[in-house]
Formats: C-alpha cells, sequence, structure tokens
C-alpha cells in the first residue's frame, strides 16, 4: 500500500532518518512512536509529500488515495463547513467543482464534458457527498445548523472536528493523522477510537494518548536510534515488552530457555487481553512468532518522578459549599458546588467546559475570588498545584538551579548539591540544570514544575492537565507515580489512560451543580443514566 525505501533525513551534521526501509500495508493502523526530537512529526510529512528527504523515496501503489489531516486550523477558512469536508476527497471535490463551473457557463459544447464528469462522479458515489459529510460532521458533534456556516466563524475547538472528518471522509486508502485527539472530547475521541477500530485501509497516526494508541493500533513503529522498527502489538505491550528487554539484558546469568519462557508468557497475556476483538485472532499469530531477540530495549530515558509526603494528612481535606464561579461577561462556569473530600480520594474533576475546571482550582488555591460559597482546607494538609497554565512562573531570567531554590524551605535544601538531585530526577543534569527560564520548551517547563512539586512534598495534589506538552516517556513515568502516590489526588485531564487508572471517583461542575460519584473514569463515561442527568445539568 505505501513503503519507504533507503530514506535518510539530515539536518546539518544531525541525523534524523538513516537508511530506512518500512512497508504499511492495509487492514493494519500503525502508532509512530519516538523520544521529543526523534523525527516523528518530520517523518508523517515527508509521508504527506509535504517535505523531502535527504535521501530515499516513499512510494504510493498507483491509483490509491492518501488523506491528511490538517494542521493549519485556518486552511479552509473561506468555504463553508459543508464544503470543506467534501474537501477531503480532492478528485472528487474537483469533479465536483468542474461540473458547476460547467454548469454555470453552459451552452451546447460543454454536454459532453459534463456527461463523462458526471459518470465519473457517480462511480465515486458523489451524489451522495453532501449527505456523507453531513452525517460525518453530526458524528463529531457538528450541529447541522453549522453545516453552512462558513470555517472562519468557527471557534478552534469546532474547526478541529471538521478538519478531522475533512481527512476521514471518502474512506481514503491512507489516512495520515498527527495528534487527532487534541481538543477533542472523550465522546468525540470515543466515536473516533471506535471508527479507526473498524477501518478496513492504513492508518499512520502519531499521538501522546496512550488509551488512543492501545485501542486503535495493530503495531507501533518506533523511531530510535535513527531507525523506526515495526512492532506488532498496541503501545502498552511495546512499552512492556521494551521494559521487558531491558531486565533481561541486564540478567547476563539467565538461560535463553528461561528468557524465551518469560517471553511466551509475557505474550500469552497480551493475546489473552487484545484489546479490539475483530483482530484477536491475526494478533494473536503475529505475537505468536515474537522471539527473544524481536524485542529490543529502548533508549529511551524516563524521568523519575516520585511524590513524597512530609506528612501524612488526617481524615478530612477539604469541604466545599455552595461554591460557584462565573465569567467576566456573567457566563455561569458552575454553580452551588458542594464537595466533601477524605483521605484516600484520588478524583477526576472533570467539566464539558475547561474554564470551570481552571477556576475551581484557581479558588481553591487562593488565586481567585468565587462568586458566592466556601472552602475549607484540613489542617493537616499541605497542598501543591500544577496548573493548567504554568507561563507566570518563568518569567525571570534565572538558571533553574536558581528557580527551584525559590521554593526550598531549609538550608539544608537551598544546597545546590540538593537541588541538581531534583532536576536531574526530571532529566535536567550536568549543564542541563544551568538552562535560563526563558528558553524553556513546554515540556521543559512542566518537568521544572514536577521538580517543585516533589521538593514540597505535599500530601494533596492538584492538577490541571498535566500532561500537555509531555512526551509518552514522561506522561508513563508520571502516571506510575500517581497510581503509587499514598495522598489525595485532584486531576483534571484529557489523557484517558490517566484518569481511569488514577482516579477512584469522579466529580463533574456542571452550571446546574456537581455530580459526584465513586467510580472508575470508564464506568462514570459508560453509565446511560448518568450521561442522561449530565446533559440536563448543561441544558439551557
Amino acid at each position: 500500500m505505501l513503503s519507504v525505501s533507503n530514506l535518510s533525513v539530515q539536518f546539518g551534521k544531525r541525523v534524523l532518518f538513516d537508511e530506512v526501509n518500512v512497508s504499511f500495508t492495509q487492514g493494519n493502523c500503525y502508532g509512530i512512536i519516538g523520544a521529543n526530537g526523534a523525527g516523528k512529526s518530520t517523518f508523517l510529512k515527508i509521508l504527506a509529500g509535504q517535505m523531502d528527504p535527504t535521501s530515499g523515496h516513499v512510494h504510493l501503489e498507483p491509483g490509491k488515495r492518501m488523506s491528511i489531516l490538517e494542521q493549519n486550523h485556518n486552511s479552509a477558512d473561506d468555504f463553508t463547513v459543508l464544503e470543506a469536508v467534501v474537501m477531503g476527497n480532492k478528485p472528487l471535490y474537483e469533479i465536483k467543482k468542474e461540473i458547476d463551473a460547467l454548469y454555470a457557463d453552459y451552452d451546447d459544447k460543454n454536454a459532453d464534458r459534463i456527461g463523462e464528469l458526471q459518470v465519473k462522479f457517480e462511480e465515486m458515489n458523489g451524489w451522495n457527498a453532501d449527505s456523507n459529510a453531513a452525517a460525518l460532521l453530526s458524528n463529531l458533534g457538528i450541529n447541522a445548523d453549522l453545516h453552512f456556516t462558513l470555517m472562519s466563524e468557527l471557534d478552534s475547538k469546532l474547526k478541529v472536528r471538521v478538519l478531522l472528518a475533512q481527512a476521514l471522509f471518502g474512506n481514503p486508502d491512507v489516512l495520515i493523522m498527527d495528534e487527532p485527539t487534541n481538543d477533542l472530547d472523550y465522546e468525540t475521541i470515543s466515536w473516533l477510537e471506535n471508527f479507526l477500530a473498524d477501518y478496513e485501509n492504513t492508518v499512520i497516526v502519531v499521538s501522546h494518548d496512550r488509551h488512543f494508541l492501545d485501542t486503535v493500533c495493530t503495531d507501533i513503529g518506533d523511531i530510535d536510534f535513527g531507525k523506526l522498527n515495526l512492532y506488532s502489538g498496541n503501545y502498552t505491550f511495546w512499552y512492556e515488552s521494551s521494559q521487558l528487554a531491558a531486565r533481561q539484558r541486564a540478567q547476563q546469568n539467565k538461560k535463553a530457555e528461561e528468557k524465551a519462557k518469560e517471553l511466551q508468557e509475557f505474550i500469552a497475556r497480551f493475546s489473552a487481553n487484545v484489546a479490539k476483538s475483530k483482530q484477536a485472532t491475526s494478533r494473536k499469530k503475529m505475537l505468536s512468532k515474537l522471539k527473544v531477540d524481536d524485542i529490543k530495549p529502548s533508549s529511551r530515558r524516563y524521568p523519575a518522578i516520585i511524590f513524597d509526603r512530609e506528612r501524612e494528612a488526617g481524615d478530612q481535606i477539604l469541604n466545599v459549599e455552595g461554591l460557584s464561579a462565573s465569567t467576566e461577561e456573567g457566563e455561569v462556569l458552575f454553580n452551588n458546588v458542594n464537595i466533601n473530600l477524605a483521605k484516600g480520594d484520588k478524583i477526576a474533576i472533570i467539566s464539558r467546559d475547561s474554564r470551570a475546571t481552571s477556576a475551581f482550582y484557581d479558588i481553591i488555591n487562593g488565586n481567585k475570588k468565587a462568586d458566592k460559597g466556601t472552602f475549607q482546607w484540613g489542617i493537616t494538609t499541605t497542598q501543591s498545584y500544577l496548573p493548567a497554565d504554568n507561563s507566570d512562573f518563568f518569567t525571570s531570567n534565572i538558571n533553574l538551579v536558581d528557580w527551584l531554590r525559590q521554593y526550598a524551605k531549609t538550608e539544608e535544601e537551598r544546597e545546590e548539591v540538593y537541588i541538581r538531585g531534583f532536576l536531574g530526577k526530571m532529566l535536567f543534569s550536568g549543564e542541563e540544570a544551568l538552562k535560563k527560564c526563558t528558553v524553556l520548551s513546554g515540556g521543559e517547563k512542566v518537568r521544572c514544575m514536577l521538580s517543585r512539586m516533589m521538593l514540597m512534598r505535599a500530601n494533596v495534589l492538584m492538577l490541571d492537565e498535566p500532561t500537555n506538552h509531555l512526551d509518552l516517556e514522561s506522561i508513563t513515568a508520571f502516571n506510575n507515580s500517581l497510581k503509587n502516590f499514598k495522598g489525595t489526588v485532584m486531576l483534571t485531564t484529557h489523557d484517558h489512560e490517566f484518569a481511569q487508572t488514577v482516579a477512584n471517583r469522579i466529580i463533574e461542575l456542571t452550571p446546574k451543580g456537581n455530580i459526584d460519584r465513586y467510580s472508575t473514569f470508564d464506568e462514570y463515561m459508560s453509565d446511560k443514566a448518568l450521561k442522561d442527568q449530565r446533559n440536563k445539568m448543561y441544558a439551557e
């Protein structure tokens, strides 16, 4: 279907890819992973023809159509929503435009050409294009009253959905998507997961959403050491098999047959838990063929995120009574919220409006005043907060050692060796620790904020979209640390795996009060009675 031959990419002296040879076949979904800077997005751009490699070439089977999820959100601003979607099938759209132009300047000379085009149009199911596009838009939460609205009039989150519909439209033979779940809510991501799980053509995707990769991927393409290696299985299988390979490499004295047995037991466990039953048989066959040498240790560096508590909190954590907040324009974000948090709670704080959750955290951290209501922290609690927007923490042009030293409590903690220890855990070692705050990337800033939280040793952690800007390695390490943390966690995230594996309680903030359930995230979201209740609490 799609193949890459002898692909090399070099920027100056830096070699990004070296003689990569790989084929992507029909019926499979390939998740492309790699450390930040490994070249994931560059690789997709080369596949899409948007960038030329230094050497080598990409070959798409003749007659096959490729579709790419558009990253420029303003690319279709001059078109209506429905037309923007139909544009996703370029050959069909070009024929439609030519037919419309010929009819607009009709004469007898045009009749034969119109007839030829209409035959092609019918073969491509063109007469159903608008209705198919409308159905796709509705599945992605774009109501019919917006279908003839100009794209320029939509907000950015709705544009993302329309561009996703554009990429999916017309059943492309090869579908390429870079971070398709960005700015999508849980319901839309779930729809996309189901759509791609049943997709019979080729999908190549880059994503930091592990649940998404686990649900849709049949194979993982790992960019490491300048190569792209394909592995059967989803992201979790790749991650755990690479960890197994690293452990086995360290066990020099272990016999080969013992290592093989360990691998077979590992494969058997994954084969019994294949997410997509439709692909279970073929996946099981692929896994059964794996040998010890097929899985390799990764060169990835995982930060050491460990949250200790200076003291254990008592039973009373936080009491919230009648809390309400609105925007400066008077739009209600949440109203009459009543919550009592207890020891051992790990809560996913959710809302359909991200402004509501951020406002809630700002209020209980004393950064913003509520419209009404009160909150009170337990006297044994200490809090640490990771806001969604951390820019205010990085305005001074100081190095990271001095930056983290600001949050030290004792003379011992202010020692450079002590501070460098925390920064080192977050992969800022050696000269990296002397970087200036003003030149940090988004991911580096989050890792600095995590160093700060670790240094504070709080027994209550509050996290507003903590995975923003982080790579898969940091997200995985962060997730594991929160599962092991003995204190209280309040968490808002679009990372499904985070919410499902950390939270034991779900609290949803709405304009008409809050919903509070001890439940896993998946149980909460799949409860039909709760869904009806939630819809009523958001209704005008």
